[in-house]
C-alpha cells in the first residue's frame, strides 16, 4: 500500500491544532503497518532551522497558476521512520504565520496543484492521496481534472479528511482561474457555494471516500446544527462518508516518563498524583491541599468550547469546596471572566491566560477533574491526555467526546469520566457536582474510575489499523 499524505502542519515542524498532532502521529503507525507512506507539506519559513539543515533537495518543477509560471522547489527529510516532503516556494510560504493572509486561496490552491503533481515528479505512484482539511481539498478535484487528459491518475483513490468542519476555504470565485479549472466546476453540484466557491465542498464531493475524525462527528454533521451550512452535501455523499476517532501518543503522553510534571506517576504508584496537585497549588498560589477536588481546564478560551455555560453556573461552582485551574487564551469577553473570578475566589481558582505547553501538562497531572464541555468537538485529544495521566474528564457528549468518554455507571462502576448531553448550564453543573460528590464520599469508585481511566487503550496504533482497512477499501 502507498500514500501520499498531504498536510498544511505536523508535528514537530509546524503546528497551530490538532491536525498538526494527527499529521505527527498517523503516519509513523501506519509506517509500522508496513504502508508505504510519505509525507508532504509546505516548506515554512518559521520552521525550525535544526530540521532545514538536515533536509536535502530532491528535484524542482514548475506549477501553472493562469499566466503564472511558478517555481516549486522539493525537499526531503527522513525523520523518525517516516519520508517528508516539503514544497518550497519563498512567494507563498515565507510568511511569520502558515495561515490568515489575504492570498491564502491562491496559497493553497499552489499547494494542492503541487501536491498533485508531486508523484510524478519523485518517482512514487501513491494508491491512495489522503488530504486533510481545506488546505488540501483541492487535490481531490485536481485528481479528477487530471484524469481527463493524463491516464497516470486513472488508477489513483483519493481520501479526505475533515478534522472540522467549520473551516471549508471559501473564497471569491475568480480564483477558479489560477486554479486552471474550466467554469463547469461553478455549479450547485460542485464548488460553487452561494455566489463563492468552497474548497473543502469540493473536496467532500470529488474524493473517493471522506472520513471525519470520530464516529459521533460523522452522524452529527448530517444534521444543520453541526452541518456549517454543507449538511445538505454530507447527506448526499453519505454513502462514503465514515468517522475514525483520533488517537494520542503513548510514548509521549505518559505520567510515568513524563520530563515536565513534577512527580512522575502511574496506575501503581498513583499516590504520587496527588504531590503533582500540591507542587501546581504551590506554582498558581492556591492553598495546598490534598483533599480538595481540582479541576483542570486548557483549552482556546472561546463560544464553542463551550464557555458561556461556565460563564453562568461559574459562581455557584465557586461556593463549592473546590479548586479550578485555567490555562488558554481567546475570546477577549471570556479572558476577562476568568481573570474577574481568579480575583473575586483567589483561593479557589487560578486564570493563566496564555499557553505553556510545560504547565498544560503540569495540570493533566495535578489536576482529579478535566473539564470540556464543548459545543461542538470534531475529536477532542485532551480528554484523552487528561485519562492518561488520570485527571477524569468532565464532558458534553459532542463529537469525540461521546465517542471516547464513558460516563460513570453507578451501579456497575463503569466509566472513564461524566457525561452529560444538551447545552444546558446547569446540566454541566449537575455533572460537576455529581462528580465532585463521588469524589469526597465514595473514594473507592472514584479511585476505580481513575483507574479505568488511566488503562483505556487509546493509543494511535488501533486508528491507524482503521486508517489501514479504510485505505484497503477506497483501493478496491
Amino acid at each position: 500500500m502507498k500514500v501520499l499524505y498531504l498536510t498544511s502542519e505536523a508535528v514537530p515542524f509546524i503546528k497551530t491544532g490538532g491536525l498538526a498532532d494527527v499529521a505527527g502521529s498517523l503516519p509513523k503507525e501506519l509506517k509500522n503497518l508496513g504502508v508505504d507512506i510519505r509525507v508532504v507539506l509546505p516548506m515554512y519559513e518559521t520552521i525550525d532551522e535544526k530540521y532545514k539543515s538536515m533536509m536535502e533537495k530532491v528535484t524542482e518543477f514548475y506549477v501553472d497558476l493562469d499566466w503564472k509560471h511558478q517555481y516549486t522547489g522539493i525537499y526531503q527529510l527522513d525523520f523518525d521512520g517516516v519520508t517528508y516532503y516539503f514544497i518550497d516556494n519563498k512567494e507563498y510560504f515565507s510568511r511569520s504565520y502558515p495561515y490568515g493572509f489575504g492570498d491564502d486561496a491562491e496559497r493553497f490552491i499552489y499547494f494542492s496543484k503541487a501536491c498533485t503533481l508531486l508523484p510524478k515528479e519523485i518517482n512514487f505512484k501513491p494508491d491512495i492521496i489522503h488530504s486533510n482539511d481545506w488546505h488540501t481539498a483541492m487535490v481531490n478535484v485536481f485528481v479528477n481534472d487530471f484524469r481527463h487528459g493524463d491516464s497516470y491518475y486513472d488508477d489513483i483513490r483519493t481520501l479526505f479528511t475533515i478534522h472540522n468542519l467549520k473551516y471549508q476555504g471559501v473564497f471569491d470565485p475568480d480564483v477558479m482561474r489560477l486554479a486552471g479549472l474550466d467554469g463547469g466546476y461553478f455549479n450547485e453540484n460542485d464548488l460553487k457555494y452561494y455566489d463563492a466557491i468552497n474548497f473543502m465542498k469540493g473536496g467532500i464531493i470529488h474524493a473517493t471516500a471522506v472520513n471525519t475524525v470520530s464516529e459521533n462527528y460523522a452522524r452529527e454533521i448530517h444534521y444543520p446544527f453541526y452541518g456549517e451550512g454543507l449538511d445538505g452535501v454530507i447527506r448526499q455523499y453519505d454513502y462514503k462518508l465514515s468517522g475514525i476517532v483520533n488517537g494520542i501518543d503513548y510514548k509521549q503522553w505518559n505520567p510515568k516518563t513524563d520530563k515536565l510534571i513534577d512527580y512522575n506517576y502511574d496506575i501503581k504508584t498513583i499516590k504520587n498524583k496527588s504531590k503533582n496537585k500540591l507542587a501546581l497549588q504551590k506554582l498558581y498560589d492556591l492553598p495546598q491541599r490534598e483533599d480538595v477536588p481540582m479541576i483542570g481546564l486548557v483549552s482556546r478560551l472561546n463560544e464553542m468550547k463551550g464557555m458561556d455555560l461556565v460563564r453562568y453556573i461559574l459562581d455557584e461552582l465557586l461556593s463549592e469546596d473546590i479548586q479550578f485551574v485555567v490555562l488558554g487564551t481567546g475570546e477577549y469577553t471570556y479572558e476577562e471572566m476568568f481573570k474577574y473570578f481568579a480575583w473575586k475566589y483567589p483561593e479557589k481558582m487560578a486564570a493563566r491566560i496564555y499557553f505553556n505547553s510545560k504547565e498544560s501538562n503540569k495540570i493533566y497531572a495535578a489536576s482529579d477533574f478535566y473539564l470540556m464541555p464543548s459545543i461542538s468537538e470534531p475529536c477532542g485529544i485532551s480528554q484523552l491526555i487528561a485519562m492518561r495521566y488520570g485527571s477524569l474528564p468532565i464532558v458534553r457528549e459532542a463529537g469525540g467526546l461521546k465517542d471516547t468518554v464513558v460516563p460513570y455507571n453507578e451501579y456497575t462502576g463503569e466509566g472513564t469520566g461524566y457525561s452529560f448531553s444538551n447545552i444546558n448550564a446547569h446540566e454541566l453543573l449537575f455533572a460537576i457536582k455529581n462528580a465532585i460528590s463521588i469524589y469526597k464520599d465514595n473514594p473507592k469508585a472514584h479511585q476505580q474510575l481513575v483507574k479505568n481511566a488511566m488503562n483505556i487503550d487509546l493509543d494511535w496504533q488501533i486508528s491507524a489499523e482503521k486508517y489501514l482497512d479504510l485505505y484497503e477499501k477506497t483501493k478496491a
